[in-house]
């Protein structure tokens, strides 16, 4: 028998379960057992409260219990990924024993696989690098080995990698020595050096604090006792100074990402629930309005809206939290687009809510939204969810080689028109017909996703006929995992000024991992140079501000 925390699910095995039952119907129960009825009854209780629930089909309870699989069509139809041969002189098997074979040449050895499962030096471009010299011989001296021959350097030097340990946020104390003169008392006080004569809190502490809050989900209290324990005491009312304090030196990259990511030609938008205190219960009607939040305390909902945008070639990634939807804050990011710009592609899920009032823009919504509710339902309707699946499975086939093949455009769309539309074109008569003929029942699972894919076809297939159309959201499902983390380890902001500094350090680090920069040293290196950022923040962006550091060293 195995107990795990609330809701307490009890696994018992065919003996275990005959055993109990067996002294349940002797009154014999052991102590044991009483703590294994009361677990079992508790969890029937929460098990029935949830297939009470109208939300709650027999699919998601199933993955709120054991967890989700995966929902690649081969797994959730049954397919065999490589179908069997069909030869029929494959199915005749003699019942005669097989004669021992002729002796043949030994098998080719196996292709050695790819890799070996361990990162290379290569891997660690953030790694401190220590030349080590050969401790008797140099470049150009005669070889001892055969004292002819002269040494050169191999172009591929020894590696050899060794790990530490060390708190996330160090301290250094120095101390100045004093010397005072026996007869006049003048005081004389070692001068300090010039890294401790700088910021008490080095750029990096808040770079360090940011991430692992905002990036990883480590809350100020988690950090503080880590700190505490390794000797180095990092209170959370500090932390907290260090990153709002930072976060006006990086004011200015943010705002930046934001008038850049207005211009971009396509804009995924989609939001997550989350608690601001300042803006709960009572404390919400006294809150001030201002201008960045001029919705009214009547509207209860809060969130952190998501906006991935691509603007020539470059992603970025927006967050906002407050009481605004995930349209209105795409509407206020779409307020400093330039004039001459056509509209943009924006991606969504179907919600209206997604939507910027009063702005036009190409609207496209997400497949992966439409397909997980076939997903869902094939356990009860495997053949005809099967149809939809796999001419799903064409349309991201196809897309993959689009991306492998690193296509234009264009040319993607040409890919998709000759290959997924055909297909598409199919499962639109097949859909039709399914309702045309009442071969399915509006009601049931599959004819609310049927209805579903039939109200919003032009949006879900728009990739079929405009360039660069993306096929769904998930690039923004990933980003608001971000907020999400955050969430579950912080549960809550405090005021809306703390949601604010969050929604900035998140911008900012995402927008890194996306674009390959290392979030860490971007950090650092913004508060380093803040004057120079406030001046022209669009050199200082993750993908070009290494360029303007190595343009800094070399005129130095």
């Amino acid at each position: 028998m195995t107990s795990q925390a609330p809701p307490d699910i009890i696994e018992l095995d065919a003996e275990q379960l005959e055993s109990l039952l067996q002294r349940l119907e002797a009154r014999e129960l052991a102590p044991e057992d009483f703590l294994t009825l009361i677990a079992t009854l508790k969890s029937y209780a929460h098990v029935t409260q949830l297939i009470d629930q109208k939300s709650t089909s027999i699919a998601r309870l199933r993955k709120m219990l054991f967890g989700a699989s995966t929902e690649k069509t081969a797994a959730v139809t049954g397919r065999d990924p490589e179908p069997a041969a069909t030869n029929p002189d494959d199915a005749a098997v003699s019942a005669e024993p097989a004669e021992p074979p002729e002796p043949s040449a030994p098998p080719e050895p196996k292709a050695k696989p790819k890799g070996h499962g361990r990162n290379g030096a290569q891997d660690y471009p953030g790694a401190r690098r220590v030349a080590v010299p050969h401790e008797s011989l140099t470049l150009g001296d005669a070889c001892p080995a055969c004292d002819s021959g002269t040494l050169y350097r191999q172009l591929q030097a020894g590696i050899l990698l060794r790990f530490t340990g060390q708190p996330p946020v160090q301290v250094t104390i120095y101390e100045l020595e004093k010397l005072r003169c026996g007869l006049c008392g003048e005081l004389f006080t070692a001068a300090p050096p010039e890294a401790a004569a700088q910021d008490k809190y080095d750029a990096s502490v808040a770079s360090m604090i940011g991430l692992l809050k905002y990036g990883n989900g480590l809350p100020f209290h988690r950090l503080d006792g880590l700190q505490e324990n390794l000797g180095m005491p990092l209170p959370s009312s500090t932390q907290w100074e260090v990153v709002d304090a930072a976060s006006r030196l990086l004011e200015p990259a943010y705002d930046e990402l934001l008038r850049q990511a207005a211009q971009g030609d396509v804009l995924h938008n989609d939001d997550t629930t989350i608690k601001i205190l300042e803006l709960i219960g009572g404390r919400a009607k006294t809150a001030v309005i201002d201008a960045a939040d001029p919705v009214g305390p009547d509207r209860t909902g809060l969130f952190t809206s998501g906006v991935v945008a691509t603007c020539d070639g470059k992603r970025i990634a927006l967050f906002f939290s407050g009481r605004k939807h995930a349209g209105e804050n795409l509407r206020d990011v779409l307020l400093l687009r330039a004039t001459d710009l056509p509209p943009p592609i924006q991606m969504s899920d179907a919600l209206s809510r997604n939507q910027p009032s009063g702005l036009q823009t190409i609207m496209a919504n997400c497949l992966a939204h439409a397909r997980r509710q076939f997903v869902d339902v094939t356990p009860s309707f495997p053949a005809e969810c099967r149809q939809v699946l796999e001419a799903f499975e064409v349309v991201y086939q196809t897309d993959l080689e689009a991306r492998k093949k690193q296509l234009p455009a264009d040319k993607r769309l040409r890919l998709h028109q000759e290959r997924s539309e055909p297909v598409m074109k199919d499962l639109r008569e097949w859909l039709d017909l399914q309702v045309t003929e009442r071969l399915v029942e509006p009601n049931s699972g599959l004819g609310a996703a049927i209805t579903y894919l039939r109200r919003h076809w032009e949006k879900l297939t728009l990739f079929l006929r405009v360039a660069g159309a993306p096929l769904d959201n998930n690039i923004c499902e990933r980003a608001l995992k971000k907020a999400i983390l955050h969430r579950k380890n912080a549960l809550f902001f405090k005021t809306r000024n703390g949601a604010a500094v969050g929604d900035l350090f998140l911008s900012l680090i995402h927008t890194c991992e996306l674009n390959g920069a290392n979030p860490f040293a971007y950090l650092t290196e913004l508060q380093r140079h803040a004057s120079e950022v406030a001046t022209a923040p669009g050199a200082w962006m993750p993908w070009n501000y290494r360029e303007r550091l190595e343009c800094q060293a070399a005129a130095a």
